[in-house]
């Protein structure tokens, strides 16, 4: 069994589905060492979400909103504290910058190769160079590095114990099984047609569901509230702006979660909520649902038969050529085969 060191730093400053990778990384830290202390320089919003987690000991926010002065009052932080470990789980000059701040005898990040924008120059120890994969993957390669078991696979999102009345309570509330739809994203090329999600709307109302909107309060994602308010005869419940732990709670009191590939889509996975996958503009080996849910994937990201490798290529105009069709077809498989039994069983994916 590795050893598992006392103080170990994680850098990743990325969005919400990131967040959720890293989650079975610093769990399987601490299944070798409990007393591990973890801190995790991480943005403010996904900062939020893991708040109170039982592997997170210490949150040092990166807000990138701040420019420059980010970079200074992360390492006024960071200055406070001594580590045995930094890991550097992302590829971009900003976290190198960061883990150059990190006060520790090793820094483990990825292989030069993949290791961009001189991220590599940052770190003095590498994982082994290997093939793109799923992203998940890719971060448990560190684990292995550092020879520290993977499995299980366990996130362990929440709810937390003091959410669950709230939780129950949202559930209660309905009088049809919720299936949450996430109107948008952080791009616009990873966005469905809104239009087409109040036709889904009407036809989940038909199936007996209750519609519930779920999201930020960007701007882009208003306008989908907009549009989709207006055109859908059954209209939907909006939960958009609840913030990250609320949402947690609704993703984990719905029967079915609709996403495109965004972070709320990787949530339903961590809490073993189905969630209906609409893949085009990023690659579903890559960045979809991890290892299940794979019969609910409408995959437009590949043409049909194509096999395709999971890399980083992002393929533009793809979206619009899911239809109404196609999710109404999943939303029946995922009734059939998830719904009919409401129980869900614990959110750990093992190994296949």
């Amino acid at each position: 069994m590795a050893r598992v060191p006392d103080r170990i730093c994680i850098v990743m400053m990325s969005a919400v589905g990131d967040t959720v990778h890293v989650l079975p990384v610093i769990n399987a830290l601490k299944r070798v060492n409990p007393e591990a202390r973890i801190s995790w320089v991480l943005q403010p919003g996904p900062g939020s979400l893991v708040k109170g987690h039982r592997s997170v000991d210490d949150i040092i926010l990166f807000d990138r909103s701040l420019g420059w002065r980010a970079f200074a009052e992360t390492r006024a932080e960071l200055s406070k504290r001594r580590f045995d470990l930094v890991i550097n789980l992302q590829v971009y000059f900003k976290a190198g910058i960061v883990t150059a701040f990190a006060h520790a005898p090793v820094k483990l990040g990825f292989d030069r190769a993949r290791a961009r924008d001189f991220n590599w120059l940052f770190t003095n120890r590498k994982i082994p160079g290997r093939p793109v994969q799923h992203v998940q993957d890719q971060y448990l390669e560190f684990l292995r590095a550092l020879g520290v078991p993977a499995e299980p696979v366990e996130w362990d999102l929440g709810p937390w114990r003091e959410e669950t009345i709230w939780r129950d309570t949202f559930r209660d509330s309905l009088e049809r099984p919720a299936a949450a739809i996430v109107v948008a994203t952080s791009k616009p090329e990873k966005d469905w047609l809104p239009e087409r999600w109040a036709e889904v709307c009407d036809a989940l109302h038909e199936r007996g569901m209750q519609s519930v909107l779920i999201g930020g309060r960007s701007e882009r994602e208003l306008a989908a509230e907009r549009v989709i308010m207006q055109r859908a005869c059954h209209k939907p419940m909006s939960k958009l702006g609840s913030g990250l732990r609320p949402l947690v709670s609704i993703i984990d009191a719905s029967s079915l979660v609709l996403s495109p590939d965004t972070g709320p889509l990787h949530i339903a996975v961590a809490l073993n909520t189905p969630v209906i996958s609409l893949m085009g503009y990023t690659n579903p080996k890559r960045t979809g649902p991890y290892r299940r849910f794979h019969d609910l994937i409408i995959d437009r990201y590949g043409d049909p038969g194509e096999n395709y490798p999971p890399a980083m290529e992002k393929r533009p105009g793809r979206m619009p050529l899911i239809t109404v069709e196609d999710v109404m077809e999943k939303v029946d498989v995922a009734r059939t085969r998830y719904l009919a039994h409401e129980e869900k069983t614990p959110a750990v994916a093992r190994a296949k």
